[in-house]
């Protein structure tokens, strides 16, 4: 890294001109440049070596004494704050170890999760330039990150209560595995895939975790020598399974956000053009867009839709290259959904479009930047063939301008299009302006559309710096600004406050990027100009014209706003929220322009502007404010020539007003005084120097009104003073404007044109800093010797009981005090300590006198405190709007930092401020401590207004250990604010600290019984609430182990690294050993508050007469307190136990959770050993992979004939639990659990038991204990509301679990007595803990859970014969959970109970279904190993599919959506064992036939009764049909594959049945034969599979019912929407299509020509077919049709209804002429006119043909209307004479 480098790519030469390597000794990595701007640049150097070279050697030390807290976490913080201030000022050496130590520390496996995020929060900003750090520099392993993120995003106690993460951890771990995974070593990615390959099971929720691991481990960003160790590795596989996986599993999504990833780490390396139409076909369905009109959506896609930013990641990165092939079908993906971007349109998928449009230009010139502008570094860079050219710019823009265009008026706002516009500007400024600015102009005329001028003003902001500055694409751009600007200023509009707003950020932004400049007398000096100069020239005379107008406006504004309200009555303090945006929109646009102005035009505008403000009297509060600003916003500008005016005028008048003593003590003062006033407070606001002149005056003025009675009137002297001091002694820059030096040059040596639009230049700025000179210095002393001595004399006395003052008197006083305080923060010394003998010092005295008054005055402390010149709050909300601004001028496709000069002079003002808000030394001295104290004294006043200061609280608590230990005498109420905090601060009672924790949260409960305590206070118990809440929202496990193991060798090299460094001696032996010592005995206390707070609360829980509510708080606080490191105490496991028959539910619940956890603690470890799973089988290992059936997992399968029915073969067995494990591949080390006798020992008696075990025991044996306990779980909570609680399941697991069977005998009766009783809660109580008994007996012996299952067989048995409506849910949630993760060998009792006969009809239909919907519970659960179970099921249903009940047919579609389930075509998968859709299908084909061959409609007439003979074939086919339909319809949202093939061949049958009109008196079959065409027709299709759907529509479009010929048109629109570039990419497909069309246009029955049009219209519309002359000829021809004559009819002859041949051609050619121009709804293509005026011709046909034409027209006239003006420019003058005939009705009365 040469320092060529880092001094931003240009000569060794930094701005502060430091030539070639270091005095400092090292080179750093990237310091932040503004900091070389600063007025004392030249200090920082020594000041930043000295902090990292303690920040270095003291973090280096704290690790080696083990002292993580306080030490680690302090200079950890110390770095971080480091970095802010200088950037990263190190060398890469030292950078190298501090990101190494990080590593380390964040790894520590038992470290507090807060302290975790902490360090990780600090790596990832290390980490983050990725570009400092190539791969040889640092490698870092990837197990530590997997290790952190299994332990903690997929916690195995998290649920039970064990350990308590907050919510942003996921983030943050995420964030930090992206910093680190460039420099995963090479190797990292095979080892990733054998880890994390074996959970690729598509049925499991593994599946999801393994693509989660990929997504976020992956490496993509190698270099190309390196791809086969990396994304060549998986590329092919995982591409695969996305291309053939269907339905959008939530996965899929993620697999898309990693190819996104690699396809831009490695553009050019990849060929994606297989790939390509399969990817666009997927991002618009994922879109979800409504196509046709009855459409019904899969649910699932609504949630698991892909992330529209990483799509668009995707695009840009295939983008380019040789074969164009994205770039065209980005054309058509925006062809298809432009018309949905059209303002009549909306919906909820209108956010997902939007973010499209504003992402997609944005990654663009993200990619242009990279691939043309960036520095490069040691990342891949693009090969030359593949980055983007010119052409392929110029072409993304057209594609994408259209929609954009529509945008700007979409109804969510214009914000997405102004950001998509200034980014395709950049790009290509002469394709996107002109039409912007074609929409801009009328909108400015307009009057009546106000929404179309903000949105377009908004959209020429973004674009406005390409536009000023023109450049080679877009010369002409610049002479559109002054018209602009003129036609903008009507806006400036008192009446409507949105459109002033966007209208004052137009002419601001507009003045920010051109000088002001009148530039029309260099025509006749130079002759050697552009076209476009002189043009620029002439116009620049109008500026000054421009400037006044606005001024006009401005006063106008003002003067409106002071007649509206006469605020002088109604004493409002401040002003509307809205007008304070106006003023400051105000402000900052007049100060704007006056900056830009040059000095001709300045002069002109401060007279008009002091003539205005000295001729008027405004009040002071809102008026006054913006009169006062923009006086304020002249005498910044030019502060000489303006205070020459205003200073000595206000003074006279000041002076004038106060001659006469009286005036002093009225209460009201007269207007004119209060407005001068004013008005000298606000120019005071200017550079220090330039006040000197006038001391005297203003001294004078303070002294005659610093004591005015009226507070109105001492507060505005206040401000005056409170100014005068800040602009003496604070550094600040005195100007901003765009070009360094002003403007004030004769035009022939500057020519102002030439600087439109032109970025600042970081390295010659050139600011003008106003450094506080010792005169300044001096007149600031004097005004606070004159002022604020005597203030301080008078308080201190009062305080001390010698003076009377009245509580005014005091008020205005402490105003004066803080005003001085405020004003000159930054002279006065922070706190001391002692106090300082000289007198300068009054921030020590200030402080002596206010602790005398306290209870009067507040914020003074907070700045005594704080105040270092400038706050927090203030500095936090600049920054944001620093940033707002940057983003809406900056120009991304350059980048290094080409901002405006008046951005770059503020970023470098905000590194000021950000200096003083952290340098500043924080000692806590005694002072600060009293203060503090007194402070909460305050806070727990009775006044609320003073308690409202606990807002303070947030800011001192760093320093507030001391403080804690006194809090609980005050008053109730403020403590407990205090213990809050603010709404978003750290609450105190959660701190992360042991000490805090074990004094507040007994307190807090104990307060129950304090005499304070007054429950009928609503606010209190409000207040508690609060608390209590914000405990358990912020509560996260806090460490009992603070051990650092591996760290102490990176972090004595920290401590040994030179450049810079302090002598410091390295630790000695001992000194480290005393450090292990003290970390151990740190351990030991923590363990002792632990157990100390446990024991605590349970005293005050305990008290006898506590309010219950104080009850439940102390036990959720308790139940925060389990930990997995550490068992409960014993008194609190008792206190549990107990608590589970407590009489409040509330309680109950929470003993619950609390007992499942103490459970999970006291859990015995089970021992496991490693298996060969090939030597089981015999088989060997197989050399690709293949997933699914295979010889080396068939050992898992469930065998009837081979389940272990005996002891010895159930010993024999090896069972394994995890249901996806062998599916895909098998792990390395493939464990599981070792031999019965190998494992803890079962059947223990009492006596072989822990004490804690033994409190369980005891009252679990004890049946009075049970009893009562069964009593109130099956007690219904709420009704109708409950379900099976897996809080209560996981409680009798652990109990089954941790004692087997010892309990079984006490509790058999309840079990038997429960399950005969149908009751809802009781069934769910047994339901509850028969799962809890079947999940828990997973270690028990062969002797053990035989007894189990004969005593569970018959309860099952009953329960299964008396479900209910109300308990089927939790029964099938029983058996679910039960087989979950459970080895179906182990379960075979189970399973044939199940398999029995589901289908009894004992019971009737309900409870068929019921049982059905259990067994697939059970079934579904253990996925691809019970393939026999499912044939014997399969064979058990198919000769009942023709069910006669409604709920029994649902119930059997689902079990064969999950029979089928897994039989999938994913790549690489071996064909399953399980049951495959083909073979099903083919025999139901075969049932079917009778109804295939007949040709008439198909009734429902199936008779309900099953009585009298045996029915026909036909019923018996309508019935399985009624079944597989509901299978298909339950299939179509759930299968990851759909097997097309098949069931294309039901199709024919699905058309002839489903209605044509939309109806819901249609009988069921009908209905669902309709969903079940949707609901397919929206299918993914691959390739390979067009040809026969579209042979199957062709066969079916000659049908002979005209049902079904209507059905295809409808089922054709979705399927080629969903499937577009499929389709497109196959020609003979999209040529059969169009025949098809083209054909049922001439069909002979009228509504599927009507289909057919409408049908056509939309393929036209969406551009997948194109209007191309052989098309229009074609249906001319057919309008040309001669029609036969009218024959005379006999009187007595009936028409006849078929109409001829002829007139159906006729009508076909006029629907294909109308399909036309349906299909442009927004717009008038050149064809257009000529095909209105051949349609009109058959006005007079005979029906139905004059319908359709009347039709066409008005529905044109109805689309058209709106931009109609813009429309007729299309036509000629006769084809608009025709027209306005046609869409005019013919008057009735002519």
């Amino acid at each position: 890294m040469e320092p060529a480098e880092r001094a931003g790519g240009r000569d060794p030469l930094e701005p502060g001109g430091r030539p070639g390597p270091d005095p400092q000794g090292f080179v750093p990595q990237k310091e932040i440049v503004y900091n070389k701007l600063l007025p004392y640049a030249e200090r920082l150097d020594a000041e930043s070596d000295l902090q990292l070279a303690q920040i270095k050697s003291n973090l280096g030390r704290a690790v080696q004494l083990q002292e993580l807290w306080p030490g680690g976490l302090f200079w950890t913080r110390k770095l971080s704050t480091y970095i802010r201030l200088y950037g990263r000022k190190f060398s890469k050496e030292d950078h190298v170890l501090f990101i190494k130590l990080l590593y380390e520390l964040v790894s520590i496996p038992k470290l507090e999760i807060s302290m975790m995020q902490g360090f990780a929060r600090l790596l990832i900003n290390l980490l983050k330039k990725k570009e400092l750090l190539s791969r040889d520099d640092l490698e870092l392993p990837w197990r530590p990150l997997y290790d952190m993120v299994e332990r903690i995003l997929y916690s195995k106690t998290e649920h039970l209560g064990l350990n308590w993460f907050p919510n942003s951890v996921e983030n943050v771990l995420k964030t930090l595995v992206k910093s680190c995974r460039p420099y995963f070593p090479a190797d990292a990615t095979a080892e990733m895939l054998e880890e994390w390959r074996p959970l690729m099971c598509p049925f499991d929720v593994t599946m999801q975790k393994a693509i989660t691991y990929f997504e976020i481990f992956l490496p993509t960003s190698l270099p190309p020598e390196l791809h086969h160790k990396g994304f060549k590795l998986w590329f092919d596989e995982l591409i695969g399974l996305w291309v053939s996986v269907q339905n959008l599993p939530q996965w899929e999504g993620q697999l898309v956000n990693l190819f996104a990833r690699l396809a831009t780490d490695n553009i050019g390396y990849i060929d994606w053009d297989p790939y390509v139409p399969k990817v666009f076909t997927r991002i618009l369905r994922s879109l979800n867009l409504p196509v046709g009109s009855s459409q019904v959506l899969v649910p699932r896609f609504l949630t698991n839709a892909y992330d529209i930013g990483h799509a668009v990641v995707w695009i840009t990165a295939m983008m380019g290259g040789p074969s164009k092939l994205v770039q065209k079908h980005l054309a058509g993906l925006f062809n298809s959904i432009t018309s949905f971007y059209h303002p009549s349109n909306n919906g909820r998928w209108l956010n997902k479009l939007m973010k499209l449009l504003q992402r997609l230009p944005n990654s663009v010139v993200r990619r242009l930047h990279r691939e043309r502008y960036k520095k490069p570094s040691w990342l891949t860079p693009v090969p030359d063939s593949h980055k983007l050219t010119d052409q392929d710019v110029t072409d993304f823009v057209q594609c994408i301008i259209q929609p954009v265009l529509l945008a700007m008026f979409s109804k969510t706002g214009s914000l997405e299009a102004a950001q998509a516009l200034q980014n395709l500007a950049l790009m290509r400024p002469e394709l996107v302006i002109p039409p912007v600015l074609e929409r801009t102009y009328p909108a400015l005329e307009t009057l009546t559309e106000p929404h179309q001028l903000t949105a377009t003003l908004s959209c020429v902001i973004g674009v406005a710096r390409s536009l000023v500055s023109g450049g080679r694409w877009f010369p002409e751009g610049p002479t559109h600004m002054l018209p602009l600007l003129m036609r903008a200023l009507p806006g400036v509009d008192p009446n409507d406050f949105s459109k002033c707003m966007i209208t004052f950020q137009f002419i601001a932004t507009f003045s920010t990027l051109v000088p002001l400049v009148d530039c029309s007398s260099v025509l006749q000096e130079r002759n050697d100009l552009t076209e476009v100069e002189r043009e620029l020239c002439s116009a620049t005379a109008e500026f000054e014209d421009f400037v006044l107008q606005f001024m006009d406006r401005c006063f106008g504004l003002i003067e409106s706003s002071t007649l509206e309200q006469t605020r002088e009555e109604t004493e409002t303090e401040k002003m509307t929220h809205l007008e304070s945006l106006v003023e400051l929109g105000l402000s900052s646009t007049f100060s704007t322009i006056l900056t830009q102005c040059s000095k001709e035009i300045f002069m002109v505008a401060l007279q008009k502007v002091f003539n205005f403000s000295i001729s008027h009297i405004f009040e002071t509060r809102v008026a006054g404010r913006m009169v006062a600003d923009m006086c304020r916003a002249a005498v910044k500008c030019c502060p000489e020539e303006s205070l020459k005016l205003f200073v000595p005028h206000c003074c006279g008048v000041i002076t004038q007003l106060t001659m006469n003593d009286d005036v002093l003590n009225e209460e009201e003062l007269d207007k004119e005084l209060l407005w001068n006033l004013q008005l000298l407070s606000e120019i005071t606001r200017v550079d220090g120097k330039k006040l000197l002149l006038y001391r005297e005056q203003l001294v004078k003025i303070l002294q005659r009104t610093l004591h005015l009675t009226c507070k109105q009137g001492y507060t505005l002297s206040c401000n005056l003073l409170h100014h005068l001091l800040r602009s003496t002694t604070l550094i600040y820059p005195t100007e901003y404007c765009s070009v360094p030096g002003g403007f004030d040059k004769p035009p022939s040596e500057y020519f102002p044109i030439k600087d439109w639009g032109k970025p600042g230049d970081l390295w010659n700025l050139g600011i003008q800093w106003h450094v506080p000179s010792s005169e300044e210095v001096a007149f600031a002393f004097y005004l606070l010797d004159s002022f604020l001595q005597p203030e301080l004399i008078k308080l201190q006395r009062c305080g001390d009981g010698e003076l009377e003052m009245s509580r005014d008197d005091v008020l205005q006083s402490l105003t004066i005090v803080h005003n001085c305080l405020i004003g000159s923060g930054n002279l006065l010394p922070p706190l001391k300590g002692e106090p300082v003998t000289n007198l300068e010092n009054y921030r020590e005295t200030i402080a002596r006198v206010i602790r005398k008054l306290l209870s009067k005055y507040i914020h003074i402390i907070g700045d005594l405190l704080q105040f270092q010149g400038s706050h927090k709050h203030e500095f936090d909300s600049r920054w944001k709007s620093f940033n707002l601004v940057k983003k809406s001028m900056e120009n991304r496709l350059h980048g290094k930092k080409q901002h405006i000069r008046a951005l770059l002079i503020d970023r470098v003002m905000l590194q000021h401020e950000l200096r003083t808000l952290t340098v500043e030394g924080c000692e806590y001295k005694k002072i600060h401590q009293e203060m503090i104290r007194d402070l909460l004294r305050l806070s727990t006043s009775s006044y609320s207004q003073v308690r409202l200061v606990h807002t303070l609280w947030a800011c001192l608590l760093a320093t507030t250990k001391p403080c804690l230990s006194f809090q609980l005498h005050f008053s109730l109420q403020g403590a407990l604010y205090c213990l809050l905090g603010n709404h978003s601060g750290v609450c105190l009672a959660n701190l992360h600290d042991w000490d805090c924790i074990v004094q507040t949260w007994p307190a807090i409960v104990s307060s129950g019984l304090s005499q304070a305590m007054s429950l009928e206070k609503p606010s209190i118990v409000r207040l508690f609430d609060d608390l209590a809440e914000k405990i358990h929202r912020q509560y996260e496990t806090i460490g009992l182990d603070f051990t650092v193991k591996s760290c102490v060798g990176i972090a004595e090299l920290l401590q040994q690294s030179k450049n810079p460094s302090i002598n410091q001696t390295m630790l000695s032996s001992e000194e480290i050993k005393e450090g292990l010592k003290r970390q151990q005995g740190r351990n030991v206390d923590a363990l002792r508050n632990y157990e100390n707070l446990v024991n605590t609360l349970l005293d005050g829980v305990e008290q006898r007469n506590l309010p219950w509510k104080f009850e439940h708080i102390g036990i959720g606080l308790l139940s925060l307190l389990l930990r997995d490191d550490r068992v409960l105490p014993l008194r609190a496991i008792r206190f549990f136990v107990e608590n589970l028959n407590h009489d409040a539910i509330v309680v109950r619940k929470m003993a619950i959770s609390a007992v499942a956890g103490i459970l999970k603690q006291l859990k015995r470890t089970h021992k496991k050993l490693t298996i060969s799973p090939y030597e089981i089988s015999g088989y060997p290992k197989p050399t690709q992979i293949v997933a699914g059936d295979r010889p080396d997992n068939h050992w898992l399968h469930y065998d009837s004939k081979s389940i272990p029915r005996t002891k010895k073969e159930w010993e024999s067995s090896c069972f394994v639990e995890k249901t996806h494990w062998g599916y895909y591949t098998w792990p390395q080390n493939m464990v599981v659990y070792a031999g019965v006798e190998e494992q803890p020992k079962l059947g223990r008696s009492r006596e072989d038991l822990t004490e804690a075990e033994q409190i369980i025991f005891d009252h679990f044996s004890d049946p009075k204990f049970v009893e009562q306990l069964i009593t109130f779980l099956s007690l219904e909570d709420r009704k109708g509301k409950d379900k099976f609680n897996p809080r209560r399941f996981c409680l009798f697991k652990g109990i089954f679990r941790n004692f087997d069977d010892a309990f079984l005998p006490v509790l058999k009766p309840h079990l038997e007595r429960l399950v005969a009783d149908s009751h809802e809660s009781t069934q769910r109580c047994v339901a509850e803990i028969i799962a809890g008994l079947i999940r828990g007996s997973k270690h028990w012996t062969f002797e053990k859970v035989e007894k189990l299952w004969e005593l569970l067989c018959p309860l099952l048995r009953t329960a299964l014969s008396n479900i209910t409506v109300e308990t089927y849910n939790d029964w099938g949630t029983c058996i679910a959970t039960s087989c979950e993760s459970r080895d179906p060998r182990k379960l075979h009792w189970l399973f044939e109970l199940l398999l029995e006969s589901p289908l009894s009809g004992e019971g009737g239909s309900f409870v068929d279904a019921c049982r059905l919907y259990v067994l697939q519970g059970g079934l579904a659960q253990q996925e691809w190993r019970v393939p026999e179970l499912l044939h014997r099921l399969l064979k058990y249903l198919e000769p009942k599919l023709t069910q006669v009940y409604k709920n029994v047919r649902e119930r059997i579609g689902s079990v064969l959506t999950y029979i089928f389930m897994i039989d999938v075509s994913l790549p690489n998968t071996a064909p399953t064992a399980s049951p495959r859709v083909p073979e099903f299908t083919a025999r139901i084909l075969e049932k079917l036939k009778p109804l295939m061959d007949v040709d008439e409609e198909i009734q429902n007439h199936v008779m309900e009764e099953n009585g009298i003979g045996e029915e026909d074939e036909r019923t018996q086919g309508i019935k399985l049909l009624k079944t597989i339909l509901k299978w298909l319809m339950a299939s179509a949202g759930r299968s990851f594959s759909t097997a097309v093939a098949e069931q294309l061949q039901l199709l024919p049958l699905f058309f002839k049945i489903a209605p044509v009109e939309n109806d819901n008196s249609y009988d069921e079959l009908k209905r669902d034969a309709k969903l079940c065409l949707s609901l397919m027709s929206q299918g993914l299709l691959y390739p390979h599979q067009v040809p026969l759907v579209l042979q199957v529509l062709n066969q079916t479009a000659r049908s002979s019912s005209w049902h079904a010929r209507y059905t295809v048109l409808t089922y054709l629109q979705t399927m080629v929407f969903y499937n577009l570039f499929i389709f497109l990419n196959n020609e003979d497909a999209v040529k059969d299509i169009r025949w098809l069309v083209i054909s049922l246009l001439e069909d002979e029955q009228l509504e599927v020509r009507e289909m057919a049009a409408t049908t056509l219209s939309g393929l036209l519309q969406c551009n997948f077919l194109t209007m191309d002359s052989p098309m229009q000829i074609h249906f001319e021809q057919l309008c040309k049709t001669k029609l036969p004559k009218k024959r005379k009819r006999d009187p007595g002859f009936v028409g006849d209804t078929i109409p001829s041949a002829e007139l159906v051609k006729r009508h076909a050619g006029v629907l294909g002429l109308g399909a036309c121009v349906l299909s442009s709804p927004y717009d008038v293509p050149t064809w257009m006119p000529q095909l209105l005026m051949n349609l009109s011709a058959h006005l007079n046909d005979p029906q139905p043909i004059e319908m359709t034409v009347k039709k066409t027209l008005s529905n044109f006239r109805r689309t058209h209307h709106d931009n109609w003006q813009e429309h007729k420019q299309q036509f000629t003058d006769d084809q608009l004479l025709v027209l306005t005939d046609l869409l005019v009705s013919p008057c009735y009365y002519a």
